[in-house]
């Protein structure tokens, strides 16, 4: 839910790109999460203030628990947590957690997330990086986009049940444990 909600302030701020990426290191006990715009960016007062509760942006509320939340999840597990962005060049927010400490939270659906942005948000255009060690992926809407033509929707029912099952073989193939090929 973090994911949808920081992709939710880049859509805000007017990004019609938006990347994910999910990093998982299992030598180095860490996750990244990475959230990049192209959107308005922010002042660095702006940037300094965003992990505050009590400061937002928006106008129909006084608060703003997203980024908040996301970077207490990070800290609680002994993980980091950074804003940067600058006024006209977007922003990037980025988690690291630390995965075997008690406090850490499952990562949850990733796809589906990514599945539901890409499909509701069609005048946009995400790049999901998801990778386990040594092994990853990438699916680009841009890339998707070049082959179905502009006459074919991203959110049509053929496309969407494409786009799940190609993340769950990728991601299925990124999990896969290939340490007996070592010994063939």
């Amino acid at each position: 839910m973090n994911v949808m909600d920081i992709v939710q302030n880049s859509i805000s701020a007017g990004a019609n790109r938006i990347e994910i990426s999910v990093c998982e290191d299992s030598a180095a006990d860490s996750m990244t999460i990475t959230v990049s715009d192209n959107g308005c960016g922010m002042t660095a007062e702006q940037a300094a203030s965003v992990t505050d509760p009590f400061f937002t942006t928006r106008t129909t509320r006084k608060v703003g628990l997203g980024i908040p939340l996301f970077k207490m999840e990070a800290e609680m597990t002994g993980g980091s947590f950074k804003v940067k962005s600058g006024v006209g060049k977007g922003t990037t927010v980025t988690a690291v957690f630390v995965p075997s400490h008690v406090d850490m939270i499952p990562l949850g659906d990733i796809n589906s997330t990514v599945l539901l942005l890409i499909t509701c948000n069609q005048e946009r255009d995400f790049v999901f990086h998801h990778r386990i060690n040594s092994r990853e992926f990438i699916l680009d809407t841009r890339d998707l986009r070049c082959v179905l033509g502009q006459e074919v929707a991203l959110n049509s029912p053929d496309v969407v049940q494409w786009i799940k099952g190609w993340l769950a073989e990728q991601t299925q193939l990124i999990k896969e444990d290939h340490t007996d090929e070592i010994f063939s």
